[in-house]
């Protein structure tokens, strides 16, 4: 794992989230981008080396709908930045972590990314992440 590349947070609105984070961080999203595949919209900031990734779901299948209507909005993953999603996804489940998507898949922000199941991962919701440029 290279860094902690960003902080995903599940939100209802996604325009009046970017209006509060807006005044939080001082400054403005840099980005928003529909995820169709997953069935959000994404907004994001970033804060130094960090992003923080707002997302909104666009319909009822979507997971973030599901963690809003279970848990209501707030921190939904927490995302860290790899060099290839593939080869780490190979190592992480060698080592016993259980893994959501079995292969690197597209995301938002020019991503390549996997998630690890919360109950492997003492219940954080992991993500990992790569440039799409990279190999997945």
């Amino acid at each position: 794992m290279q860094k902690i590349e960003h902080i995903g947070i599940a939100v209802k609105d996604i325009e009046e989230s970017n209006k509060l984070f807006a005044k939080l961080l001082n400054t403005e999203h840099y980005k928003i981008e529909a995820v169709p595949s997953e069935g959000v919209i994404t907004s994001f900031f970033q804060v130094g080396e960090v992003k923080i990734e707002l997302l909104q779901a666009t319909c009822e299948s979507s997971a973030i709908h599901k963690f809003i209507e279970n848990k209501g909005e707030g921190v939904h993953h927490i995302a860290f930045a790899v060099e290839n999603v593939q080869s780490e996804l190979t190592r992480l489940k060698s080592e016993g972590f259980e893994a959501i998507h079995q292969e690197g898949k597209d995301g938002a922000d020019h991503k390549i990314i996997a998630f690890l199941h919360p109950k492997s991962t003492n219940r954080v919701l992991t993500e990992i992440c790569s440039d799409k440029n990279a190999a997945k």
